[in-house]
């Protein structure tokens, strides 16, 4: 049997700075910046509004490394908090806090950002996770990635986190999609037959003045311009710090049973991206609720089923790449439901947004504390 390549995996995390008093959000990165990186480092950066705050891991060679990491940087992040009379909250969107009252963050990058897209950029109060997956070869990659589409509509109903939007029930589970589907060059990549395809691709991009740099092209799932990893971008930030390494587990085994598959001069049958996005949608407005396409088969079947499927899919890496318990909670989500699930239940017990937000505070540090 073939040896798979070393997975090395990245993952970065983007949280919300709350008022405690109020539960609305708190313009703090200045603050947090400057006393963070004393402890972090390079690894927490400002993100586009000033009550945005991300994190990054470092390289890590397995799922136990990561474990580490995140519990560290969120500790870190929550103690930074707590000195500073703020909370920290993983969820895409704040239950009601608007964007119109946001102030956005210094520098060349955020500035460009409003000036290229203008209203656009000002209503980005979302907040997402991005898991890195290493991948040498950079024709490998582009496989994956083309093969990978398919699954990524599962991966966001097992993620969604975000029901609510400037106080609102949105009637959508993952109301972060469709805000950051207003961006140009974002949703599902294109298909591409190689590396040099992409390139070309973004290159061309580049010399016709649509974008200045690679890092502008902000699909569900990208090659790193800089890195040699694929970047998934699809989910919904994980509350729960079980939630992100499921996620990240599930995507690292996605990527090892998709070159498993090539290795044996196989692929997944490619689908049109249209039917796909009717997939994403379903994932977007129900999550684990509603039914999704089995696109093999051409009916509709419950989002849990299609779920269930990708887990045994994906059983015979899970151990190769010691991914076995932290892919398994996916049965946990598909019992208990998602953050998304969660926050709409203890919506309807209280009928407070401000308990919904104390909620998800307690939720985004349990077990690291």
């Amino acid at each position: 049997m073939t040896k798979l390549p070393e997975l090395t995996i990245g993952v970065e995390e983007e949280y919300q700075i709350v008022d405690p008093e109020t539960r609305e959000l708190k313009s703090y990165i200045q603050e947090f910046l400057e006393q963070g990186r004393l402890v972090l480092q390079d690894q927490i950066k400002p993100e586009l509004m000033q009550s945005q705050v991300e994190v990054g891991s470092h390289i890590c060679r397995n799922i136990d490394e990561v474990r580490s990491e995140i519990i560290r940087l969120r500790r870190s992040v929550h103690e930074l908090a707590q000195r500073n009379d703020c909370k920290v909250v993983a969820a895409s969107t704040h239950p009601f806090s608007s964007w119109s009252t946001q102030d956005l963050s210094a520098g060349e990058r955020y500035t460009k950002m409003q000036d290229d897209l203008g209203e656009v950029a000002r209503r980005l109060l979302i907040f997402g996770m991005h898991v890195h997956v290493g991948i040498e070869d950079r024709n490998l990659m582009i496989d994956v990635m083309n093969d990978s589409i398919y699954f990524l509509p599962h991966v966001l109903a097992l993620s969604t986190s975000s029901p609510f939007w400037h106080g609102r029930l949105t009637g959508l589970k993952s109301y972060r999609s469709v805000v950051f589907e207003n961006l140009p060059r974002s949703g599902l990549p294109p298909y591409f037959d190689n590396w040099n395809d992409c390139t070309d691709f973004v290159e061309t991009l580049v010399a016709t003045g649509c974008i200045d740099e690679p890092t502008k092209i902000w699909w569900d799932v990208r090659p790193h311009p800089k890195y040699p990893t694929l970047e998934f971008r699809i989910c919904d930030i994980g509350t729960r710090i079980e939630e992100t390494l499921c996620l990240t587990a599930l995507l690292v085994a996605l990527v090892a049973k998709l070159i498993k598959l090539r290795r044996s001069n196989l692929s997944w049958r490619r689908y049109r991206r249209h039917l796909i996005n009717e997939n994403k949608w379903r994932a977007v407005r129900f999550g684990l609720d509603g039914q999704m396409i089995d696109l093999g088969r051409k009916r509709q079947v419950p989002a849990r089923f299609l779920a269930s499927e990708l887990l045994e899919f994906l059983d015979d890496v899970l151990d190769e790449v010691g991914v076995r318990k932290e892919v398994e909670y996916v049965n946990t989500i598909l019992r208990d439901g998602t953050s998304a699930d969660r926050q709409l239940r203890v919506f309807e017990e209280t009928q407070s947004l401000e308990k919904v937000v104390d909620h998800l505070a307690e939720e985004t540090i349990a077990g690291c504390c």
